[in-house]
């Protein structure tokens, strides 16, 4: 059974043209041509990524996010509670109001302490400032040194400068050692990318990060199989000529240079948009759809490989749209920020709004004495806001001592209590491979 699945799958009509076998693609005469075996190697190589990813995170990008100034948020922690961290862990991160209420019953504490809770918890979390530095840094690092030796592998060819030579004397087309270490690192890249997705920042892409990680490795895999080589690095070298603009943005999002940023990201949007809505369609698939034609009949991988170019475009329009939304808001000069990204919840919405009506706000109820002007200069104690009070006779909650009593959230010190009018730069997490 295994055998005829096996003979099946590598039968020859699936991946070459008519009338060509695997024969026809052995080494001789001193040419060297791409075989399945080859990628073997990749496995390996990609748990050497991580390996490399850990120390380089370590040793290399958290002292640069010190010298960035890179810092971290302070955050609350939810206090523990059993009832609501059950339902947390087994049902839902967002209860609904009527869950809400449900858990306030269940737990003693008041409807607003439940919800606070909540946001405390999502908040715990959240990946914090200096693991999403790092990771950019990493991926930064990997796209720049990948584009450059791209483009030394690719810029001396004569198919860089006409796409009908990538079809030149196909499929018997000899790899040279720049194309298959080319193919190796990159391959094992997003192997690497792939096994550590479960760790790594999660946005609300997460599934379309997936596809595109799966697609590009069998993207790459199925042109390497194929001997699709010559297009394979001309798509790969496009690919990797915006990605790293996009890691350095989030970088310096991150230090909290927003020019900087600002500046990049405009940039990066402009060569994204040129290299995955213009040139990649219009040169590259454009090549791999119509050229191979004039030589032989369609096959099998022929539709496959362009089928996956396929899956592969309907993300980079995806995520052009989000990069153009992004791009409409900051020339509008309105808030804007990555359109993927999950944003960290605060306590002050729901108090500033108390603010405004009835004065500060002690245990989320109002502050009836004359002492309130002494309590906004003073931290607010983190316990006043999560711990759980029972309704006293008069059916409200005990309010806390007077150094528990919160300030209004405006004139709080740190940056939790500034209202987020000026923060756009996207933390746009692998918007793209």
């Amino acid at each position: 059974m295994f055998q005829t699945l096996y003979s099946y799958f590598w039968w020859e009509r699936l991946w070459l043209p008519a009338n060509l076998t695997w024969a026809d693609l052995e080494d001789r005469d001193g040419r060297v041509y791409a075989k399945a075996s080859d990628l073997y190697i990749t496995l390996p190589l990609a748990f050497l990524f991580l390996v490399v990813r850990h120390l380089f995170e370590t040793y290399v990008a958290t002292p640069l996010a010190g010298l960035l100034n890179v810092k971290e948020k302070v955050r609350l922690k939810a206090t523990p509670n059993a009832v609501l961290e059950k339902f947390y862990a087994a049902t839902s991160k967002h209860p609904k109001q009527a869950d809400v209420e449900m858990l306030s019953k269940k737990s003693g504490c008041t409807v607003r302490q439940v919800e606070r809770w909540f946001r405390r918890r999502r908040n715990q979390d959240r990946p914090s400032l200096l693991k999403k530095f790092r990771e950019a840094s990493w991926r930064f690092t990997f796209y720049l040194i990948a584009f450059i030796a791209g483009m030394a592998v690719i810029v001396d060819k004569p198919w860089f400068y006409d796409l009908r030579e990538v079809w030149k004397g196909y499929p018997i087309q000899s790899v040279l050692p720049s194309q298959y270490w080319y193919y190796m690192i990159e391959l094992s890249f997003y192997w690497s990318l792939l096994f550590s997705i479960a760790s790594d920042v999660k946005r609300k892409d997460f599934k379309e990060q997936i596809i595109h990680h799966v697609a590009t490795i069998i993207l790459i895999s199925f042109s390497w199989f194929a001997n699709y080589v010559r297009a394979g690095t001309l798509i790969m070298a496009v690919h990797d000529s915006s990605d790293y603009l996009l890691e350095s943005a989030k970088m310096f999002n991150y230090a909290g240079w927003r020019n900087t940023c600002n500046n990049i990201f405009i940039v990066f949007a402009a060569v994204f948009i040129i290299t995955r809505l213009v040139i990649l369609p219009f040169w590259i698939m454009h090549c791999t759809m119509v050229y191979p034609l004039d030589l032989y009949p369609a096959f099998f991988g022929y539709y496959f490989f362009n089928f996956m170019m396929v899956v592969l475009q309907s993300l980079h329009i995806f995520w052009a749209y989000l990069i153009i939304r992004m791009a409409q808001k900051f020339i509008t000069g309105k808030v804007v920020e990555d359109e993927r990204s999950d944003r960290e919840e605060t306590d002050n919405s729901e108090e500033e709004e108390e603010v405004a009506k009835n004065g500060p706000l002690s245990n989320g109820h109002p502050v009836l004495n004359n002492n309130h002007r002494e309590n906004r200069l003073s931290a607010p104690d983190p316990r006043a806001a999560t711990s759980c009070h029972r309704p006293g006779p008069s059916g409200r909650s005990t309010p806390g001592p007077r150094s528990a009593r919160r300030a209004p959230p405006l004139l709080r010190s740190g940056a939790a209590a500034l209202p987020h009018t000026h923060r756009w730069c996207p933390s746009t997490s692998h918007l793209l491979p």
